[in-house]
């Protein structure tokens, strides 16, 4: 199962040694993540290895995902390996805040989260000794060296699952060819969301590729409170409402930019703002603030009046409420920084029309299907938005298929949980063995 390679030992020898030497710098950078509040302090052992938790009897799959989207892709492909196999507990990991309250809100019974650990050898071995995994799962593509390595050194079986590699991503790759193909080797199963995907791992040295399809697009609808969402509409009636859904650093201004322009014509319009990042809230309410435009912000329990202009979403997991309520939902993570866009398949589930920026690299078989069926408009500034908003304000019918198509699309993926999930059930134990 696990072939070494001398020149993939060079490479991995180098990587552990930096590491390790590296110690006290990674320190430090966690302790400044932590200030700044991207670790949790009250779990932070977690990231080094440290569990919070016991580990739970018998068989335990774990699903290792980065951050949000990854995490929230993985929960269907989750509940159908617990309906198949009840007897086993899962384990999820990730290495945000954000991912970790929405796992802790969302996963079924049977499953518990940890914070992954961070990559350093004695952190990453800890880890494995306290949770002695069954099956690994890894969801997309970080391959983190020794988290990998250490795992095939266990003979445990692992399969990457909604794995993508960008061109840009397999040319670096391909400099250093004895690591990458060392640590794909280590999974049994490679499932690519495209064949472009499947074509890169095979080369790069996956042992056994296949093209599935993309988990997000077979996700459920992100939830909702029945109640709150009734309450919203009344209280919103005739109100023009748009959502700005994930936002980076610059892509805010943007936002608001557009938002002056539209509300001349439209003066009850209401901007949902929902920042990738809670913890950035302080800075964007601030943002907002400067341009004299009206703000409530949700975690303060404070609701939309008539006076108000952006509705400053700072709680996590809530997407699927505001989706709901607008017209229109710009999916951020497009217009520039380099974030390479987020899911548009969740917009399309909840019947909000699809604007995004141009890049839209980690979504590109969805995001080139919905250009195709002109689902979805591309924009690249505050003035291309307002003016893409106010043509759809003007033109109901337009929305109307915009959001039909898109629907349809978003449905038309519901087979590669079955198909990614009957080739991995076969990798688990029948029942649990001693380590």
């Amino acid at each position: 199962m696990y072939v070494k390679e001398g020149a993939a030992f060079g490479w991995l020898s180098s990587y552990r040694a930096l590491t390790a030497l590296g110690a006290p710098l990674i320190a430090l950078h966690l302790k400044r993540r932590l200030a700044r509040g991207r670790e949790h302090r009250a779990r932070f052992a977690e990231r080094m290895g440290r569990p919070s938790r016991p580990r739970p009897s018998g068989i335990l799959v774990w699903v290792h995902a980065a951050s949000v989207g990854e995490a929230q892709s993985a929960l269907t492909l989750i509940g159908r390996l617990l309906a198949s196999r009840p007897d086993v507990h899962i384990l999820v990991t990730t290495g945000t805040v954000t991912s970790a309250a929405l796992m802790e809100d969302r996963l079924p019974a049977k499953c518990l989260h940890q914070f992954a650990p961070v990559d350093r050898r004695a952190w990453v071995r800890a880890f494995l000794r306290h949770w002695k995994p069954n099956l690994g799962i890894w969801v997309e593509s970080e391959l983190w060296p020794n988290l990998v390595a250490e795992s095939a050194a266990r003979r445990m079986p692992m399969a990457l699952v909604n794995a993508r590699m960008s061109d840009r991503s397999f040319q670096n790759w391909k400099r250093a060819r004895g690591l990458i193909r060392h640590l794909l080797r280590a999974f049994d199963v490679c499932f690519g969301q495209t064949d472009d995907d499947a074509r890169r791992f095979a080369d790069l040295g996956a042992r056994r590729v296949l093209s599935a399809g993309n988990l997000k697009a077979a996700a459920p609808p992100l939830p909702v409170d029945a109640e709150e969402l009734e309450t919203f509409r009344r209280d919103l009636a005739g109100r023009p409402v748009w959502i700005a859904a994930s936002t980076h650093p610059g892509e805010e201004e943007v936002v608001l930019d557009a938002h002056v322009r539209l509300a001349e014509e439209h003066p009850a319009l209401l901007t949902v703002l929902a920042p990738r990042h809670p913890s950035r809230c302080d800075a964007v309410a601030a943002l907002v603030a400067e341009r004299g435009i009206g703000v409530v912000r949700r975690s303060l329990g404070e609701e939309p009046t008539s006076d108000t202009g952006i509705y400053l979403i700072d709680t996590i997991g809530e997407l699927g409420l505001f989706y709901r309520l607008a017209d229109i939902a710009l999916i951020c993570g497009s217009l520039h920084g380099g974030y390479r866009g987020h899911n548009p398949v969740e917009a399309a589930q909840l019947d909000a029309a699809i604007l995004h920026g141009p890049d839209m690299t980690n979504h590109a078989a969805i995001a080139s299907a919905l250009a195709e069926a002109e689902a979805a408009i591309t924009v690249s500034d505050a003035d291309s938005l307002a003016e893409a908003l106010a043509a759809l304000w003007a033109d109901p019918a337009r929305r109307r298929t915009m959001v039909e198509t898109a629907a349809k699309l978003a449905a038309g993926n519901q087979t590669v949980v079955d198909r990614v999930a009957g080739l991995i059930l076969p990798l688990l134990p029948q029942r649990a063995m001693d380590d």
